[in-house]
C-alpha cells in the first residue's frame, strides 16, 4: 500500500461517521490483535480506500463489548485532505474537481462496497469545529430487548433479543428501575478501570412491553462505564421474575461494591440506539467539561 500519511503542516479534516453493526461476530468495537472487531474492519477499509498506511485511527462515542449491536454509533477520524482525492476514481483531466460533499458521498459508497455486510457506514460528514465523537456527546441511549414468551424468540430476531424462560413483571421492574435514576456512583454495576470514575448520571431507565409482547428497556446516561447497562438489566430481570425484592437493585447501588448476586445480562439483547450532541457552538465546551474527573455533588 503506498505511503500517504500526513506530513507536518499538511491540512487535515475531521470526519464524522455514523454507523451501525450487528455485533454477533465481532469481538467488540475496540481493535485487538488477532481478533475481528468493528474498529479494525472500519480502519482497514478506510486505509485501503484512502491509500493511507498506516490506516487512520478512529475515536468512538461508545466502546461496545463483544456481541453488542449498534444502530446509532458515532465515530470521528482525522485524515489528510489530500487523501480524499482517492475517492474520485478515474476522471477525465478536463473534469471539474469534486466538492467536499461529493467526495464524502463517494467515500460512503466506497465503504459500502469495502466493508463486510454486518457493519454499515450510513453517513460521512465533515465534523463541525470542536467536535469529538466521545467527549462532545451529551448522552447515549441503549435498548435492551427481552422476550419472555413461553415459545421463545422469533427465529428471525434471535441474534438481537434475549429469551427469558420465566415470565417477567413489568411493574416490578419499573419500580426497581426508578430507584437507580440520577447521578450516583455506579461502582456496584461496573467493572472498575484504574484511574476511571464510576460516577454517572443515569437519565432514564424504564421498561415497556410492545404490541408483540417484547419487553424493551430504554437506558439513557451521559456516559456508561464497562458492563454497566448489562449489569443494571441483569439486576432488574431478577426483580421481574420475583427472585429479588423491588428494593434490591437500589440497595446494591448504595453499597457501591460489586455484588455477586448481580448477573450481567447477555450481550445479544443490547443495542446502542443513539448518541446525542449539543449545538455546534457548544461542542468544544462540552468536550472540556466531559474530560474532567467527576465527583458526586452531594
Amino acid at each position: 500500500m503506498p505511503e500517504a500519511g500526513a506530513d507536518a503542516g499538511e491540512p487535515t479534516v475531521r470526519l464524522r461517521l455514523d454507523l451501525s453493526y450487528e455485533g454477533t461476530d465481532f469481538s467488540g468495537w475496540a481493535r485487538q490483535p488477532g481478533l475481528r472487531t468493528v474498529q479494525g474492519e472500519l480502519e482497514k477499509a478506510l486505509g485501503r480506500i484512502l491509500r493511507l498506511d498506516p490506516p487512520p485511527s478512529l475515536t468512538v462515542a461508545g466502546r461496545t463489548d463483544a456481541g453488542v449491536h449498534a444502530r446509532g454509533q458515532v465515530t470521528h477520524v482525522d485524515i489528510p485532505v489530500a487523501s480524499l482525492r482517492a475517492t474520485e476514481g478515474r476522471r477525465s483531466e478536463s473534469a471539474a474537481p469534486m466538492s467536499m460533499a461529493e467526495r464524502l458521498s463517494a467515500l460512503t459508497r466506497r465503504l459500502a462496497g469495502a466493508l463486510p455486510l454486518d457493519v454499515r457506514v450510513n453517513a460521512v460528514t465533515e465534523a463541525p469545529e470542536g467536535f469529538d465523537a466521545r467527549f462532545s456527546a451529551l448522552s447515549r441511549r441503549y435498548a435492551y430487548r427481552v422476550c419472555d414468551a413461553p415459545g421463545g424468540v422469533d427465529p428471525l430476531r434471535r441474534s438481537e433479543v434475549l429469551w427469558y424462560p420465566r415470565p417477567l413483571d413489568l411493574g416490578r421492574m419499573n419500580a426497581a428501575a426508578a430507584r437507580l435514576v440520577g447521578e450516583h456512583d455506579f461502582a456496584a454495576f461496573c467493572k472498575r478501570r484504574d484511574g476511571a470514575t464510576t460516577i454517572r448520571e443515569l437519565q432514564r431507565l424504564e421498561w415497556a412491553r410492545e404490541e408483540d409482547g417484547m419487553l424493551v428497556a430504554t437506558v439513557v446516561a451521559d456516559a456508561f462505564c464497562h458492563s454497566m447497562v448489562r449489569a443494571l438489566v441483569g439486576s432488574l430481570l431478577a426483580v421481574g421474575e420475583g427472585n429479588r425484592p423491588v428494593e434490591w437493585p437500589g440497595t446494591v447501588l448504595a453499597n457501591a461494591v460489586r455484588d455477586s448476586g448481580v448477573n450481567v445480562a447477555p450481550a445479544l439483547g443490547l443495542c446502542l440506539e443513539e448518541v446525542r450532541y449539543p449545538a455546534p457552538e457548544d461542542l468544544a465546551g462540552r468536550a472540556r467539561r466531559t474530560r474532567r474527573v467527576r465527583t458526586l455533588s452531594r
